[in-house]
């Protein structure tokens, strides 16, 4: 069950923020033979955020590291605004609020690593992945069941649109 306090937060939400590495994907970067960079993605979470965007809620991505793959994967979600480069991810964070009209109380922010505290301190919603430091993990209102790049962020997309009541308008086509 979860505790209503969360509820509450979930249900303010208009915009998810994620990290990559360590909340999208397991936190692993493999290298080709051919030094190619592969991440692993779980089509859960792909899913979770395109129900987000049918539901008018936004998603965005944060990442310190900058990589080709993370703009096919935002492309591929249809995210709103994908900032790659960023170690103070407060300036892409206070960005997206300039850009998208928010306040930090409906933010929702999944981050896993140190970087990540700051951003997690001014959110109305703050998320930790069950893999995320010690310091992250006590940083967050939620600590997800799924670790990152195992269904985490699905978890946190299905708990905000249950909290909305939208549940059911963005999953219908798939019970009839």
């Amino acid at each position: 069950m979860i505790p209503l306090e969360i509820l509450e937060k979930a249900k303010l939400v208009k915009a998810l923020i994620v990290d990559i590495d360590g909340v999208m994907t397991d936190g692993r970067i493999v290298y080709s033979g051919y030094g190619e960079e592969l991440k692993f993605f779980d089509v859960q979470d792909g899913l979770g955020m395109t129900l987000l965007n049918r539901a008018g809620i936004k998603t965005i991505i944060i990442t310190a590291k900058k990589s080709k793959i993370v703009k096919h994967r935002a492309r591929d979600l249809k995210v709103a605004k994908a900032y790659q480069g960023f170690i103070d991810k407060t300036i892409p964070f206070n960005d997206a609020l300039k850009t998208f009209g928010l306040k930090p109380e409906e933010i929702c922010f999944v981050g896993d690593d140190l970087i990540d505290i700051p951003v997690l301190k001014r959110v109305g919603f703050a998320v930790a992945v069950p893999n995320a430091v010690e310091e992250v993990r006590s940083s967050a209102h939620l600590v997800t069941s799924n670790k990152g790049g195992r269904g985490a962020v699905r978890e946190i997309c299905d708990l905000i649109l249950k909290a909305q009541n939208k549940w059911d308008l963005v999953t219908s086509k798939y019970f009839q």
